[in-house]
């Protein structure tokens, strides 16, 4: 049988590749800290509970392809606060934000066509733009430069003729990177002259430690016709299994062709949308808790992977993922090793192995991402246990050679 060659370029998740293996491992016994994927464990806000208690429609309907009223006007409400004025027809609403980008993607990529993203980047990228037939131009960035991109040679150096898009995540999943204002304006500024579409994914929006304002590309006027924004309810209210999310751009002619893959897919979920727009009423207290509660999560872990001799990582200043290269041989077999062969007083841990979120060749064999959402305590015992396996693990190497 034929399988699409298209779908054989795509690989595992990284952050789902082990399930099978840390089954196994707690059906052995043993506890895993789990860092591997983005699912905080910050309660969701009430409001989505009462929601779900309050709904009574005897038919549980179809919702409009391209949203339900009351959600799209909470989000409008949403950036109507960040000084941003959106009319409902530059709105759809997807089931979460994954399918907005591929949606988005879809729309305006061909076979051969090639889209620029800094590296390493959230690896369902790849598998999104593999399936259209395109490919990603990666624009390597190192943690000893803090993973930064937004100089113009180094952007314009990846421009061609096949060159469609830009994707940019800010804050940056998984580095944790914050473009300022300049630098996103320039980012904006290189799409147009260069007549390219855009994508900012904001879905961390809302996490910022250092000060900096809340800050979207939709604030800079003048891109319409180039911006395309990706945005969720999954990571700002800690709503990941809602799977509400959308695609937000004032190019209508993009919208309506966005909108065939919104009809042909029917709806996003009904009732999630009705939850999820009550989530748009929580105080801004709530996201100032949030923000301090991951602060310190992010320098307990950062604090105690410092610690560990040959670790390299740079300081996110957004997000909640940290990349990390470690002083192992390679972080897949490591990963491996961890929930098939290793255990601290019947502990061990788990994270996304690094080489999928490169499209270069070679690049992130030895990193690893992890994800600061777990609470000060158990970050930093999962530090502690990799500091051990490390030294074991190397120590088994050099044992068999």
């Amino acid at each position: 049988m034929k399988f699409s060659s298209k779908m054989e370029r795509c690989g595992l998740s990284p952050m789902r590749k082990f399930q099978g293996a840390s089954e196994q491992a707690i059906s052995a016994g043993k506890k895993i800290y789990h860092l591997n994927i983005g699912q905080p464990d910050i309660h969701t806000p009430e409001a989505y509970r009462e929601a779900l208690r309050s709904f009574s429609q005897p038919v549980l309907s179809y919702a409009p392809s391209n949203g339900l009223p009351v959600m799209l006007e909470a989000v409008q409400g949403y950036y109507r606060k960040l000084g941003v004025e959106l009319d409902r027809q530059d709105i759809l609403i997807t089931t979460g934000g994954s399918e907005a980008l591929a949606m988005v993607l879809n729309t305006i990529l061909d076979d051969g066509d090639e889209i620029i993203v800094p590296e390493p980047f959230y690896p369902n990228y790849a598998t999104f733009v593999n399936l259209t037939g395109a490919r990603i131009h990666p624009l390597t960035t190192c943690p000893e430069e803090d993973y930064f991109f937004a100089a113009r040679t180094r952007v314009e150096e990846c421009i061609n003729e096949h060159t469609r898009a830009m994707l940019i995540t800010n804050p940056g999943n998984p580095t944790g990177t914050i473009l300022d204002r300049e630098q996103l304006k320039l980012m904006l500024d290189i799409a147009k002259e260069h007549e390219l579409f855009i994508i900012v994914d904001e879905v961390y929006r809302e996490f910022v430690y250092n000060g900096e304002p809340l800050l979207s590309a939709l604030q800079f006027p003048g891109y319409e016709e180039n911006l395309i924004i990706i945005d969720s309810v999954s990571k700002r209210f800690s709503a990941c299994g809602a799977r509400i999310g959308m695609l937000i751009s004032k190019n209508h002619a993009l919208m309506q062709h966005a909108l065939k893959w919104c009809q042909a897919r029917l709806s996003a979920a009904t009732v999630d949308q009705l939850a999820s727009a009550a989530l748009y009423t929580v105080e801004d207290s709530y996201f100032e808790a949030v923000r301090q509660e991951y602060k310190r999560r992010r320098d307990s872990l950062l604090r105690k992977l410092r610690e560990i001799p040959g670790v390299v990582a740079a300081e996110p200043r957004g997000a909640f993922y940290l990349m990390a290269a470690l002083p192992v041989d390679d972080a897949d077999k490591f990963q491996t090793w961890l929930l098939s062969d290793f255990d601290d007083h019947g502990e061990t841990l788990m994270f996304a192995c690094g080489e999928p979120f490169y499209a270069t060749p070679g690049k992130g064999r030895n990193e690893v991402r992890m994800a600061y959402v777990l609470n000060s305590a158990d970050l930093e015992r999962a530090m502690e246990i990799l500091a051990i396996a490390i030294d074991k693990y190397n120590h088994r190497a050099q044992g068999d050679k």
